[in-house]
């Protein structure tokens, strides 16, 4: 039984042969490769909202060479040491992409219930097709077809969300886990474009609602020597669209890169 519920009108699913059906007979099918599309055609903003293939494609195979497996680790560790003394826990990878991120997480917490969100349709299909064993859907960040309360755990690796839905989801003295892009994240890549680099916030706020109990800041230099990981790289951020041909091709000269990898990773607890 899915742990997702009815978008439209927010009661449990039933599974009637690849069919999930709600109390008031809404229908929704399952994908053949195990997933669920839960944004209703109003909430979409586009045809094919979220990440397209291409950005898509090109962080899968960056994420594929394990380049942000320290990241991947250390939050996977930092929500084991949270969720140490729950016997069930359910946790969400809002948007959880490719899946990259919440198969590591369940790895390490295998006994818990783990889902994944992501408004890219493309993105999903393929954690679905490669995860079996985690719950995915398409649906809106900002309307999260699960139960009010029903979360030990939300991990938020740089999705966009709004706290009125993190309040309602997560359980009062449970846990958000966030991750954004520290001062000195990618710097040599903005270095190559920008004259003058403005750097990210050493820490973020207090979401509304919850007190930050941790801030854990996590540092490495990626070594890269494969042009093709370094294109990858670039294609899965917003620099792909603000490297001029001449920048990057000089860039791509170069032998071999060094690039250094800053992330803030902060927990709170809901009030």
């Amino acid at each position: 039984m899915t742990s997702f519920i009815c978008p439209l009108c927010q009661t449990p699913f039933t599974q009637t042969n690849n069919t999930q059906v709600c109390e008031n007979n809404h229908h929704f099918d399952i994908a053949k490769e195990g997933y669920l599309n839960l944004l209703p055609v109003q909430s979409k903003s586009s045809k094919n909202p979220g990440d397209n293939q291409e950005m898509m494609m090109a962080r899968r195979a960056f994420l594929n060479t394990d380049g942000y497996l320290p990241l991947a680790n250390k939050v996977a560790e930092i929500s084991k040491h949270y969720l140490a003394n729950s016997e069930q826990a359910r946790i969400l990878d809002l948007g959880c992409g490719e899946g990259y991120y919440t198969d590591i997480i369940k790895q390490n917490l295998p006994n818990y219930s783990v889902c994944g969100v992501d408004i890219s349709k493309v993105a999903v299909r393929y954690a679905a097709k490669r995860y079996k064993n985690i719950d995915f859907c398409v649906a809106s960040a900002y309307q999260i077809p699960l139960e009010n309360d029903s979360l030990d755990l939300m991990i938020r690796i740089y999705a966009p969300s709004k706290a009125e839905e993190l309040q309602r989801l997560i359980k009062k003295n449970c846990y958000l886990i966030t991750v954004t892009p520290a001062p000195r994240h990618l710097y040599q890549l903005r270095e190559a474009i920008y004259e003058k680099i403005n750097e990210h916030p050493e820490e973020n706020e207090a979401v509304n609602g919850f007190t930050k109990i941790e801030k854990i800041d996590l540092n490495y230099m990626l070594e890269i020597e494969n042009a093709q990981q370094l294109k990858d790289l670039i294609n899965m951020t917003p620099f792909a669209w603000k490297f001029t041909k001449e920048k990057l091709d000089n860039l791509l000269n170069q032998p071999k890169w060094k690039i250094e990898c800053d992330f803030n990773i902060e927990v709170f607890k809901k009030d």
